[in-house]
């Protein structure tokens, strides 16, 4: 799998949970295929089949830049 990239993960996050909450406040058919359409991405992204294993795996990739994050600022801070 072909890891995403933090800022558009982030952005996929943010769009699917935008989505779920406009179609659990509104329901229509509009609300339901952005919900969908989110879905999808977020599966697609992370390589999952359900939305419950992509959050899962999504939380996981974040945790994994995080650290990358850190580990390349500790490295330029010993480098200064």
């Amino acid at each position: 799998m072909i890891l995403p990239v933090q800022k558009e993960l982030r952005e996929a996050l943010a769009r699917f949970a935008q989505a779920r909450i406009e179609h659990d406040v509104h329901p229509t058919g509009s609300t339901s295929r952005s919900l969908e359409d989110a879905t999808h991405t977020l599966c697609v992204m992370t390589g999952a089949r359900t939305i419950e294993q992509a959050l899962r795996t999504a939380d996981t990739l974040l945790e994994k830049h995080a650290g990358r994050t850190h580990s390349s600022q500790g490295d330029e801070s010993l480098a200064a």
